[in-house]
């Protein structure tokens, strides 16, 4: 027993971190100093280290994940974040510019002397079609006033005339092209001078509301000259307002009881207004009580100088049509339709709706070279049908002058009609 305890005494001087050593002593022979001995705190520490260490994996995944995570949100705010600020900065730069464009007027570019003075060579300008006799007139003397000019240096050699003949030959090619189309502009602009003479009675407004329709329908431009006796009559100017149709009314102050008289200087105050305001156009004397189709209006605007037709008129038994006008062989005119009243020492056969003539035969003789510069007028001391033929005959020379309406004057496209004859068949 006092060899155990020898063995189990502590070495003196040997201590390690307060703790105690225990040596052996060679004379044990226990079998338990043998075998490996692993304290109790020992092993409970180890096995507490292995769950540690299993919890901080643990939580090492789980706040990378969560790292992970947050990183990504991050970022994708910062993208978003970007973006906005980048169409922010695009909006205030398109801003500026369109602020800039707009206040600031603009300023001719310093172009080149040699592409100045090949632009410059030409003015632009805008040609009708009708206008094509002094085109190339217009173009070389815009060509010479430019290039000679001191404005612009002269260092353009042949180009503008090859251009210039490559205008020429274009424009010239298109007129040839479309002679009808030009023609067809032409007549489409000439202005219709319709005279109506009118005085009151129980059959003026239905007249004029007729006529007036009928002109209605008539392509523009068109001018309505209606003249009355003495004074403009409210019922007629408030006709005249509702109409449509543009309109002058004129007054005669001319005293006259005859009837054909004061048609004749009704007329003559419609010829004196269109020769004091020099009216150009074709004039048509279209009294209210006759019936009109529309082709007359447009084979009038074809007329150059003088145009006629054949006008149909009833009789005064309203049984009979008489034919009086013109015949023609294509738009020649070779004789006239006459009836068997008519005087034979009349000199053209035509009714005054029958007929029309260019305005400027009566302000304008130099271009028709008129041998006597009096003024045409209707003739009042002249009785019955001379009136016309006597009108007819200022105007014109012969039948070489007159142009006949339609082709052949194979149709008829106005009647005559008395207003006394329509009062009686009312």
């Amino acid at each position: 027993m006092a060899s155990i305890r020898r063995a189990l005494s502590p070495v003196p001087g040997d201590r390690t971190y307060g703790e105690t050593c225990f040596v052996s002593s060679p004379l044990s022979k226990s079998p338990l100093s043998n075998q490996s001995y692993t304290p109790p705190a020992r092993l409970m520490s180890s096995y507490f280290g292995s769950l540690d260490y299993a919890f901080y994996k643990v939580w090492t995944s789980v706040l990378g994940l969560l790292s992970q995570r947050s990183s990504r949100l991050s970022d994708s705010s910062k993208l978003k974040g970007r973006i906005w600020r980048r169409a922010l900065l695009q909006f205030f730069v398109c801003f500026v510019v369109g602020a800039f464009i707009g206040l600031t007027p603009f300023v001719s570019l310093n172009l080149s002397p040699n592409i100045v003075s090949k632009r410059q060579a030409f003015s632009v300008e805008v040609f009708h079609p009708y206008e094509n006799d002094h085109l190339f007139d217009d173009v070389s003397r815009n060509m010479t006033s430019t290039l000679n000019s001191s404005a612009f240096p002269d260092n353009s050699t042949s180009e503008p005339k090859l251009v210039y003949s490559e205008v020429k030959d274009e424009i010239a090619g298109n007129a040839s092209v479309n002679p009808l189309l030009d023609q067809e502009l032409r007549e489409s602009k000439k202005l219709l001078i319709i005279v109506t003479p009118t005085e009151a009675h129980s059959f003026q407004a239905y007249y004029l509301n007729r006529l007036a329709h009928i002109l209605k329908l008539v392509p523009p431009p068109l001018l309505w000259l209606v003249v009355e006796m003495d004074s403009q009559l409210i019922e007629t100017a408030d006709i005249l307002r509702r109409t449509g149709v543009m309109y002058r009314h004129l007054v005669c102050k001319e005293n006259s009881t005859e009837e054909n008289d004061k048609s004749v200087h009704l007329r003559n105050v419609a010829l004196t207004h269109i020769e004091t305001h020099r009216l150009d156009g074709i004039v048509y004397f279209a009294d209210d009580s006759n019936l009109y189709y529309l082709d007359v209006f447009e084979q009038m605007r074809q007329i150059s100088r003088f145009g006629t037709w054949v006008v149909a008129r009833l009789a005064e038994n309203n049984r009979k049509v008489i034919l009086q006008g013109p015949i023609c062989n294509g738009s020649h005119v070779v004789g006239w339709h006459t009836d068997e009243m008519a005087k034979r020492s009349q000199r053209l056969y035509a009714e005054i709706s029958g007929f029309a003539f260019n305005s400027t035969v009566l302000w304008d003789p130099k271009r028709w070279n008129r041998s006597t510069i009096e003024p045409i007028r209707h003739l009042d001391i002249v009785n019955g049908g001379f009136q016309v033929s006597t009108f007819i005959e200022q105007v014109v020379e012969d039948e070489s002058q007159m142009e006949g309406f339609p082709v052949h004057c194979s149709r008829i496209m106005v009647w005559q009609f008395n207003a006394g004859n329509i009062a009686a068949s009312v």
